[in-house]
């Protein structure tokens, strides 16, 4: 059983890191390997439109032909068993990273057949992870689910299955007194880090072990 996380955040140790650290060690309990990719640590571009992966009767056909960084790790992902993806909301969508990976990663895969199908070999869960800074009441007048979904659409169709998790008013600095922060309420940022992050780490600890059972069923 192997799981590969992917960080589609700058940093490494803030919170979305810290929710695929949380994931993958519920997977881990349960006897899965497990790998956590920083996307940041890479040099990589997102899809460079040469089509080798549309090319009928060709070696590269469902793969994707450009030599960087994503090479290996796209190699890797065919063998992994299950897949997380996490990234902070940076201006009401994923990191620009992320973004990249995705298109690199999907498209190869999703062919322009009359249903547009996929061709990765096997049905693998899937899951994405949004760690922001606006609360879900913000998040549902701004309309974020929607714009997301695009993203869940294209992995359930292309691995099979995706479950996502939203993580709400998420802190960003350790001390607000050093930046203008004056649109936070600062003592309910405080509350929800000390009482709701862990809860939402715990419930990204379950659906590590989750997957681990899902495959094994």
């Amino acid at each position: 059983m192997n799981i590969i996380a992917f960080n589609g955040s700058p940093r490494k140790n803030k919170n979305t890191a810290t929710l695929l650290t949380h994931a993958l060690e519920g997977a881990a309990s349960l006897g899965a390997k497990t790998k956590l990719i920083h996307l940041y640590d890479l040099n990589f571009k997102g899809c460079v439109s040469c089509f080798a992966c549309k090319r009928k009767d060709s070696k590269t056909y469902g793969s994707c032909s450009y030599q960087d960084d994503l090479t290996l790790i796209l190699e890797e992902i065919k063998k992994a068993d299950a897949l997380i993806f996490g990234s902070p909301i940076f201006l009401g969508s994923i990191s620009g990273e992320m973004k990249s990976f995705l298109e690199r990663l999907v498209y190869p895969y999703l062919t322009y057949t009359k249903d547009y199908k996929t061709i990765f070999p096997r049905r693998i869960p899937t899951a994405l992870f949004y760690t922001m800074n606006v609360t879900s009441k913000q998040m549902a007048e701004l309309n974020y689910i929607e714009s997301l979904k695009r993203n869940e659409v294209f992995l359930e169709r292309t691995f099979g299955s995706v479950e996502t998790f939203y993580v709400n008013d998420t802190s960003q600095f350790e001390d607000y007194s050093k930046y203008e922060s004056s649109a936070f309420d600062l003592e309910k940022k405080a509350i929800v880090k000390k009482e709701q992050f862990p809860i939402d780490c715990q419930k990204a600890f379950d659906l590590g072990k989750s997957f681990v059972k899902v495959a094994l069923s």
